[in-house]
This record gives structure tokens, C-alpha cells and sequence, in this order.
């Protein structure tokens, strides 16, 4: 395909009105062009935006091109290095340092063994939103909690730490406070992961934070590895959760379907994770000239990933913006691609399987309390797409 014409002088920062699950229309429109769009970051630097299934996928499992925090041409300075431990923005030989030790921790098997725990989890959250009455905001009772507590004891932390832990880690995830708020909250959340590797070095416990001790990843390693479990486990569950409900609720045939058949939750979740895709972009860095659809990308240049419409391309999902639970053309990319498709991408997949399955069946007359329209989006600037709050009630 040629040189598509369409250019953005920044990604779009709005969704349609009534259309919260759809990727932004000038984004759509990007793709309907072609896989390629001229793209101009917020510093003014020239890139490329990619919009197609095929050109994402190929670009994250290729070599040419860098995840190097370092190397991102996006603004009119240079970036500094990703902080050590902070894998996701760094290539090999470092990446697979720091990934390597996380592997046998986070394998389909491992992580089956914790559904017992998750399910005791998710239950005690319906149990304690059930004495509660019968509405609550599902993001801060049920969506947000589950995950959190889940990854609070994955990393060891101790239970009496655990409400002002994931009070600050949603602060700075959110990015919908002020900066000061957010500075505040990252570096509390800092110092408090540097006391706890101190403390698991010191008195190890069955946890992933302590098996990492025993290799040769210092302190501050160790950190940068914490901050990026926590994000990727925590905020992008949590998203896709609330979100997932949202959208189940707004297709009631769907919705009825999963509730029919249990054994449909697994395709579900798989759908859900397409339609929704709620980590929204990637960018790599050419290492050197790459041609992509009869564009050449410049090396040192920039582009952007889009997931969304990758995940909504109608030339690998028929019906893409259709939300088809039974769908069989997986393959989504929701959690990347390549060296760096998500290491948790398990245990988000048992988290939503258990907790969706958990949360109808408990309340099976479950609604929204508000138009919704008026449910309030996380603002699209937001790094993962979510909702800011969700008003339900189970009443009959």
C-alpha cells in the first residue's frame, strides 16, 4: 500500500460522544487510509503512525527497531535512559537481564495456582460491596481492589501497609491530579518500595520481590522492576474490568450470552481485551531506514503503535467495532507482541475470568444508575483508557 496523505499533529484527545469503547474517530479514519500516517509528536519532531494489525505486529517482533527510552525522538530534547530496572523502555542485552529472572514466575502454570486466591479475593469484595447496600461505584469497589490487592501480594507487600500502598500507586497511575500530587505520590511510592526490598533482603517470604533478591539485580533495580509490575499489573486490570462491565452492560445480548454459558468466559475476556484494548499506544524507535508499506521510516525516527486500531483493523477482525463474545479470530494484540509482550499477560487474563464470572453471578440484576452517557472517561491523554467511575446497582 502507498504513503498514506493523513497526518495528526498530535494523537486525538477525544472519543465520539456515545461511543466510550471506540478508538477516536480521526484514528479510525488514520486507518481507513492506510496502515501508515504521517504523524508530528507533541514536540514537532516528524514520525509515523502505524494503525494496521499487520505493520503493529511485524514492527514489535522486529529487531530494527528500539524500545530505548533514550532514543525516543518525540520532543525537542534529549530523553534520558529508562531507570534502571524499568525493562520496557530498554533492549537487549539489558531488557533480557531484568526479564529473565521474571519469566518462571509468571508462566501460565504459576499463575493457574493462584486462581484459588483470586477467587477468595474477588469474593471478599463482593461480599463487602453486597453489606454495603446495593449500588456502589464498581471502579473503587470491585475493579481497582482486586487487582491491587493480587499484586500487593504478589510483591510481598505487608497487609497493614496495603491501603495507603495502593492509595499512592493510584494516584500516580491515574495522572488525573496535579503535578505536585503525582510527584508526591511517586516518590512516597519509591521510598516505600526501597524499605520493602531492604526488608526482603534482610527476611525473605514466599513473594516475587524476595525470589529476585537472590540474583545479582542491585536495589535500585529491583525498584525500576516493582514500579513496572505495579503498573502493568494493577492499572490495565483494572481498566479493562471496569471497562469490560461497561461494555457487557451496554450489550445486553452479549451480556446474556456469558451469563447463559459459563464456559464462554473465556472467549470473553479474549474479546474483551480486542474491543477494548485500553493501553492504547507503543512507540519504537527505527535503528535504522525500514520500509513498511512502501514507506520509508528514516532511521532514528519514531512511530506510534497504534493497539486500538490494530486491534479493530476490519482486514484481520471481521466486524471489528462489533462486541462478539464467541468471536474465533483471536490473536489480538492487547498485550503486545515480541520480546515485549506483557509478562503478566496470565494472570490479567485468570483476574478478569474469575472476577467477570464472579461479579454476574453474584449480582444478576446488575445495572447502571446513571445515563451512559454520563459515565465520566478517563481523559485520553491518559496512558491506559478506562472509566473514572461506574455507579451500578444489583437492586431487583
Amino acid at each position: 500500500m502507498s504513503e498514506s496523505p493523513h497526518t495528526d499533529a498530535t494523537l486525538p484527545t477525544t472519543r465520539g460522544s456515545g461511543c466510550p469503547f471506540d478508538p477516536p474517530a480521526e484514528l479510525l479514519e488514520a486507518r481507513r487510509r492506510g496502515p501508515v500516517s504521517r504523524f508530528t509528536h507533541v514536540g514537532g519532531n516528524p514520525g509515523w503512525l502505524i494503525t494496521g494489525y499487520d505493520l503493529v505486529r511485524s514492527v514489535l517482533a522486529d529487531p530494527r527497531f528500539s524500545s530505548r527510552k533514550d532514543l525516543m525522538n518525540v520532543v525537542d530534547f534529549a530523553l534520558p535512559p529508562a531507570p534502571p530496572g524499568e525493562f520496557l523502555l530498554t533492549d537487549d542485552p539489558e531488557h533480557s537481564r531484568y526479564r529473565k529472572p521474571l519469566v518462571g514466575r509468571f508462566t501460565a502454570r504459576r499463575m493457574r495456582q493462584l486462581t484459588e486466591r483470586i477467587e477468595r479475593i474477588t469474593a471478599d469484595r463482593l461480599d463487602a460491596m453486597e453489606q454495603g447496600g446495593s449500588s456502589a461505584d464498581l471502579v473503587t469497589a470491585f475493579a481497582k481492589p482486586v487487582p491491587a490487592i493480587v499484586i500487593c501480594e504478589l510483591l510481598g507487600v505487608p497487609y497493614e501497609d496495603r491501603g495507603s500502598f495502593q492509595s499512592q500507586i493510584e494516584t500516580f497511575l491515574g495522572g488525573e491530579t496535579d503535578q505536585d500530587e503525582l510527584i508526591a505520590a511517586y516518590t512516597a511510592t519509591q521510598r516505600y518500595l526501597a524499605r520493602l526490598i531492604a526488608a526482603k533482603r534482610a527476611h525473605p517470604t514466599d513473594d516475587v520481590l524476595s525470589d529476585l533478591t537472590d540474583s545479582d539485580l542491585t536495589d535500585e533495580e529491583l525498584q525500576g522492576i516493582a514500579l513496572i509490575l505495579l503498573s502493568a499489573g494493577f492499572d490495565t486490570t483494572a481498566n479493562t474490568l471496569a471497562l469490560g462491565t461497561f461494555a457487557l452492560l451496554q450489550n445486553p445480548a452479549q451480556l446474556a450470552a456469558l451469563r447463559a454459558d459459563p464456559a464462554l468466559v473465556d472467549q470473553a475476556v479474549e474479546e474483551l481485551l480486542r474491543y477494548l484494548t485500553v493501553a492504547k499506544t507503543f512507540m519504537r524507535t527505527a535503528l535504522e531506514d525500514v520500509e513498511l508499506a512502501g514507506v520509508t521510516i528514516a532511521a532514528g525516527t519514531t512511530v506510534v503503535l497504534s493497539y486500538q486500531t490494530a486491534n479493530r483493523d476490519p482486514d484481520r477482525f471481521p466486524d471489528p467495532h462489533a462486541l462478539d463474545l464467541r468471536r474465533q479470530d483471536g490473536g489480538h494484540l492487547a498485550f503486545g507482541h515480541g520480546a515485549h509482550q506483557c509478562l503478566g499477560r496470565q494472570l490479567a487474563r485468570i483476574e478478569l475470568r474469575v472476577a467477570l464470572r464472579a461479579l454476574l453471578d453474584r449480582f444478576p440484576a446488575l445495572r447502571l444508575v446513571v445515563p451512559p452517557e454520563d459515565v465520566p472517561l478517563r481523559p485520553e491523554a491518559a496512558d491506559v483508557h478506562g472509566v473514572k467511575s461506574l455507579p451500578v446497582t444489583w437492586a431487583p
